[in-house]
């Protein structure tokens, strides 16, 4: 604690960063942002913008960056990626943002951030077009946790051929997210081919009857291969879910 304390009053440590190293968080009138929560849980902690106004969500991202080097902001919109923009524009100019517009996922990294690098690769595979932007929302948080990703795209089972061509290729990673929306098939034959963990992720594309991702959840947690489900359109916990057994499988492999 006199450390902190120390670096504080030399002017070392904003106030938000002792606090952070002090309790774990870091207080902000947008709210709380849980910078221990990656030591602690090995998921960093990502501001959902649903929710929050334009200028919360900007605030949380820069207190992320500033007390954690790193922001992931998940289900942003264009007027909550302007605010992050901005708001790393005036905070914390030399950190390199991302976008992803279709995962509505904005990345910002502080100049000095290292981000952690896992020998382990999460494949992401999806029925159809209209299933990417949760699939990338999986992808963005796998890559932040440090994991190698590789995407198998189209490969839905109204022509099995697509995902048959790609098999090799998934026999290939670690754990493997599958998203698909309607009946959600896909996870279940992509499970029956593979020998690594599948995670199913439904989307609420669909229509009528079992519609938004309702007959998608209920036919992967019926699914007769084994396989583990997410909640409709949870690609932040698919992701994560990926990305600590990649955690786990790298450092088998490091021992």
């Amino acid at each position: 604690m006199r450390d902190v304390l120390e670096r504080l009053a030399a002017g070392e440590l904003s106030v938000a960063e002792a606090e952070a190293e002090l309790a774990g968080y870091a207080t902000t009138d947008a709210g709380r942002f849980d910078a221990a929560r990656e030591t602690r849980r090995g998921v960093s902690e990502a501001i959902l913008a649903e929710g929050k106004t334009p200028a919360e969500v900007g605030a949380l991202a820069a207190t992320a960056v500033e007390t954690a080097g790193r922001a992931l902001v998940t289900r942003a919109d264009d007027e909550r990626r302007a605010a992050v923009r901005a708001a790393m524009a005036e905070e914390h100019p030399d950190a390199d943002v991302t976008v992803d517009e279709r995962a509505r996922v904005v990345v910002a990294h502080a100049p000095a951030f290292e981000p952690p690098a896992l020998d382990a690769t999460v494949g992401l595979v999806s029925g159809g077009t209209s299933d990417a932007a949760a699939l990338g929302e999986a992808d963005a948080v796998a890559t932040e946790m440090g994991a190698r990703t590789m995407r198998v795209e189209d490969v839905g089972v109204a022509s099995i051929a697509r995902l048959l061509d790609r098999v090799d290729e998934l026999r290939a990673c670690d754990v493997v997210v599958v998203a698909a929306g309607r009946e959600g098939a896909l996870p279940t034959v992509v499970a029956g081919l593979l020998d690594a963990p599948v995670i199913g992720l439904p989307v609420s594309t669909g229509y009528g009857h079992g519609g938004r991702g309702e007959a998608a959840m209920l036919g992967m947690l019926q699914s007769c291969t084994v396989l583990s489900a997410v909640n409709v359109d949870a690609g932040f916990v698919a992701g994560a879910q990926a990305g600590l057994i990649a955690r786990r499988i790298a450092a088998a492999r490091a021992e």
